[in-house]
């Protein structure tokens, strides 16, 4: 394994991290906490908005950026003569949140009715186990229940699996054990319960959340590869917030940043588990997967095309998608003003479940492609897009 000892920890501490939409607290603490120890010359500055939202300004570029998040361009790279001070401003972004569950009321019984942060196959859910986020702060494990087969009926075992039919049970006996013993209420988020693993022999992690975890991990990490390089662009990474319900938190971080370019990096669905061989396009162990279009956005098909380009010279493999369904943080922000966008992705087995697959070989290939692309965009070669 070619990631080191405090990024693999990164790694797996973000997929343990409660964080559904709209509730990513601990993800960003965590973010903040990790670049302080492990990357402190990475960023000048950490700011955190009130939507959860977290934005690093990278050192050297964008300490005048990090007050207003106007359209200042600094210059502290000392007005070098190729650059004269005006760098593009790129947004490199991946998602904090991930899908979860909310309680939407609680019956006389002490079981919990529930409703889904982003989208969720309902088959996922029967006998799951969970993690409820109490009005005091702490995590309480309970499983999702549906009728058990002993009390069904024929019309029950015939009709299709939906949420409304199931319920999040803590062992409880009445409404109010659960809201005076366990303080949950009305309102309470709920994720996966489920604690990170690793296969050393395939470089395989098992866990929750890689979507967007593992993207998270990727802007990190390179922003720590990258610290005390002089670029020609003046990065900011961000970690936004509520994307499985619809991009919320980056519709509202672009605004501030106002790039110039961008580049999206996402743990998106493999699905080498059961195309056929011609049309994977997303296979674990086969590098980074950059989609030419989904449902929110036609990918601008120059900044693709560079991406590509560079992969190639490099030698990391990539992969190419064109998606039916599914959208990113790429439409939020290209739609934004004319800012050319592009997604890289770590492939990611069963996404928007329990349990997912992620390979720590794609995980450092994309880091490299990213981080290659940072160090050779600059503004005659954005000013081509």
């Amino acid at each position: 394994m070619n990631t080191d000892h405090e990024t693999f920890n990164l790694i797996k501490d973000l997929s343990n991290t409660f964080g559904p939409s709209g509730f990513e607290d601990d993800v960003t603490k965590l973010a903040k906490n990790w670049i302080e120890d492990s990357a402190p010359e990475a960023a000048s500055y950490i700011v955190e908005d009130k939507l959860r939202n977290l934005y690093v300004f990278r050192k050297g570029n964008s300490e005048e950026r990090a007050a207003g998040f106007g359209k200042v361009y600094t210059d502290s790279l000392e007005n070098d003569s190729e650059t004269d001070g005006q760098r593009p401003v790129l947004m490199l972004d991946a998602h904090s949140d991930e899908v979860g569950l909310m309680v939407q009321s609680i019956r006389p019984n002490g079981l919990m009715e529930f409703i889904t942060l982003g989208s969720w196959s309902p088959a996922n859910f029967p006998s799951s186990k969970v993690w409820i986020r109490a009005e005091d702060g702490r995590l309480v494990s309970g499983i999702v229940a549906n009728k058990p087969p002993h009390f069904q009926t024929a019309a029950d075992r015939n009709k299709p699996l939906s949420v409304e039919d199931m319920v999040i049970d803590i062992g409880a006996t009445s409404a109010q054990e659960v809201r005076e013993q366990f303080h949950i209420e009305v309102g309470c988020p709920a994720c996966p319960a489920v604690e990170f693993e690793y296969c050393e022999e395939n470089q395989v992690a098992l866990g929750k959340a890689f979507d967007d975890r593992i993207g998270c991990a990727v802007v990190l990490e390179s922003l720590r590869r990258l610290q005390g390089e002089k670029l020609a662009v003046d990065v900011i990474g961000t970690l936004t917030s509520q994307e499985e319900v619809g991009e919320r938190g980056c519709i509202a971080a672009v605004k501030k940043v106002n790039p110039d370019i961008a580049i999206c990096v996402e743990g998106a669905p493999a699905d080498d588990t059961f195309m056929p061989e011609y049309n994977i396009q997303n296979g674990m162990h086969r590098g980074p997967m950059m989609r030419c279009m989904d449902v929110c956005m036609i990918t601008h098909p120059r900044f693709i095309r560079y991406a590509f380009k560079v992969a190639d010279e490099l030698g990391i493999p990539t992969q190419r998608a064109v998606r039916r369904g599914g959208g990113t943080n790429g439409g939020a922000i290209h739609t934004y003003g004319d800012i050319p966008c592009i997604v890289i992705s770590c492939p990611v087995r069963y996404p928007h479940s329990h349990h997912s697959y992620t390979a720590l070989d794609d995980f450092e290939k994309t880091v490299q492609l990213v981080c290659e692309l940072l160090r050779r965009l600059d503004q005659e070669t954005v000013g081509t897009f």
